[in-house]
């Protein structure tokens, strides 16, 4: 496997079906999250609780309380197999879209989750979504290193591929954000490298909260929170922000 396939649909359809496959039958792994069918699922970077606090809780869950903003719209951009909107949506938030181009993973989850209200889940590439998520139909679109394998080669100087397959990721995600909306990303890339591909002074203000390990790992995570500018009109919080 080289880094650039991890931007390529066929590869990720091939690793989840391989991960059906070698799990079918198996009484191990975390079930959990799944029926008895699904297979556990798998979690890159942190986990829903460990990203809960203080970060989703500081820029989601604080700000928009599902108790008064339960319609509030979260898309999931390169969703796989990630618990998260499960979590999500057992705290009361019941309009979110969970969007992936492995037709497998999308498969496997809208199977998985058949029994819950709240969730949708959508076949299609987050560089060009325009055939299924609206323009400024998003509050809130959260990434946890989909963006991450898009990048491959030098973080000091990017290959083209990369810059015009990040540059069209982040348009997509300019697009769908309402103003005011808010793009969280979770990253394990140093901050000093992701500055200049995600800087966009006229789209949205930029900024990094660094994810400490409470284990006391020495593999560090960061939180960057983009905020789209523009005229605020719905699901504003009630500081007006």
């Amino acid at each position: 496997m080289k880094d650039e396939d991890l931007c390529k649909a066929s590869y990720w359809d091939e690793r989840y079906a391989q991960a059906q496959t070698n799990n079918a039958g198996c009484e191990g792994g975390d079930h959990s999250n799944s029926n008895d069918n699904a297979g556990p699922t798998h979690e890159w970077f942190k986990g829903f609780d460990s990203l809960k606090q203080p970060f989703l809780d500081k820029y989601l869950i604080g700000r928009w309380p599902p108790e008064k903003y339960s319609d509030l719209r979260i898309l999931h951009l390169g969703s796989g197999d990630s618990t998260v909107p499960i979590e999500l949506l057992a705290l009361g938030y019941k309009s979110q879209t969970c969007i992936d181009f492995s037709s497998v993973v999308i498969s496997k989850m809208a199977a998985q989750h058949a029994d819950k209200d709240g969730i949708q889940w959508v076949h299609g590439d987050v560089r060009d979504m325009k055939s299924q998520i609206p323009d400024d139909s998003v509050d809130v679109a959260f990434d946890k290193g989909t963006l991450d394998a898009m990048i491959s080669g030098s973080p000091w100087d990017p290959p083209k591929v990369v810059r015009e397959n990040v540059g069209r990721y982040l348009d997509e995600v300019a697009r769908v954000l309402r103003p005011g909306g808010v793009f969280l990303y979770v990253t394990f890339r140093q901050p000093h490298f992701m500055r200049p591909l995600l800087t966009r002074e006229q789209t949205w203000s930029l900024h990094l909260e660094e994810l400490n390990d409470e284990q006391g790992g020495s593999f560090g995570y960061f939180g960057w929170v983009m905020e789209k500018k523009g005229e605020k009109t719905q699901h504003d919080d009630d500081n007006g922000n």
